[in-house]
């Protein structure tokens, strides 16, 4: 097979997808470098450029990125003191298109290619553009390169998976998948059935939770935490919800969060660092507050009933004041969890 020195992929990756990756991968293997430029005008909820940038980052890290959107590009042109140029919009003519590409590989990118990836008929027409735009200025020629035009190898496409993010998941990278997961955060005072609510709701739906590092830690440590421990238990809660997303169905249940660790940093200490306050404002899709209207059961570790719910307050304020939507589960173990299977 004819090797290139510079490759070039253009898409919107909205979502990246197995299809996508397989044309990347043909490309780098026929490339000794490898450009995607990626836009979309307008944008898909759930595929801003910082995630597409992401995923890609993720997955091929040796691959030149370009991701631009308004902003993005605006920017580039102002720091290069060219004219303003606005996104071409997706149902911009070809001809529209192939030339705003010329001119991004020219004027943002300094850059010349010599082959094109499509998996599209338009190939031929997008590789001649570039082939004319980039002569005019003394580059190379650009040759199409067709890759499983018939989609046989990943038979997916972006609104296949748009319409069933979930139902389409196996189409998707971990990487990218974990973004599209909804976090149930579930916080409340000691003995109000966090855990045992988490680890039911989770096999309810299907899907994995988070366990309380921070319960973990204390037994280990017979409840000697010292200061640093508590940025030390918020970094690790949110370390391991990053990685059980990726393992997710749908939905991540959260046996609480950074904003737990947090209400104990200031019981326990009289402070909160400003990492951990940091923290302790990542945002949730849900959150489920747990009322502390079932008998309290000291297991040990437990200060008493008056602590819980002073807690319970705790919580309510700092959600309120922060602005954070909640729902309240309360009654019985069963109604709790079928109030918050009915919530999702």
């Amino acid at each position: 097979m004819t090797r290139y020195a510079r490759g070039l992929i253009v898409g919107k990756f909205c979502p990246l997808h197995r299809g996508h990756q397989y044309l990347i991968d043909r490309a780098r293997s026929l490339c000794d470098e490898l450009v995607i430029l990626s836009y979309t005008r307008p944008e898909f909820p759930g595929c801003e450029p910082d995630r597409r940038e992401r995923w890609l980052g993720e997955l091929y890290p040796d691959v030149v990125r370009c991701l631009l959107d308004d902003v993005r590009l605006a920017e580039a042109c102002r720091l290069r003191g060219l004219p303003m140029v606005m996104l071409p919009d997706n149902e911009a003519a070809d001809d529209v298109q192939r030339r705003f590409v010329a001119w991004v590989l020219r004027h943002l990118m300094d850059t010349v290619v010599d082959a094109v990836f499509t998996s599209e008929g338009y190939g031929e027409g997008f590789a001649a553009v570039l082939s004319a735009e980039q002569r005019a200025h003394g580059g190379p020629a650009v040759s199409h390169v067709m890759v499983d035009p018939q989609r046989v190898a990943v038979p997916v496409s972006g609104t296949m998976i748009r319409d069933d993010v979930h139902g389409a998941r196996h189409y998707l990278a971990p990487e990218v998948y974990r973004d599209f997961v909804r976090r149930v955060a579930i916080i409340g005072g000691e003995s109000t059935g966090k855990s045992t609510l988490a680890a039911e709701l989770a096999a309810a739906l299907g899907t994995v939770h988070a366990a309380e590092y921070g319960r973990e830690l204390w037994e280990a440590k017979q409840g000697a935490l010292v200061h640093d421990d508590m940025l030390h238990i918020a970094r690790t809660q949110v370390a391991r919800e990053e990685s059980l997303a990726a393992q997710a169905n749908r939905y991540l249940i959260c046996d609480t969060t950074p904003l737990t660790t947090a209400l104990y940093e200031e019981v326990m200490f009289d402070t909160v660092a400003d990492e951990l306050a940091a923290l302790s404002r990542r945002p949730y899709h849900h959150v489920f507050l747990c009322s502390p209207d079932v008998p309290f059961v000291q297991d040990g570790t437990r200060r008493d009933e008056a602590f819980r719910q002073w807690q319970h307050n705790w919580y309510e304020r700092e959600l309120k004041a922060r602005g954070v939507p909640y729902q309240l589960l309360g009654g019985s173990w069963e109604a709790r969890l079928s109030m918050a299977r009915a919530v999702l």
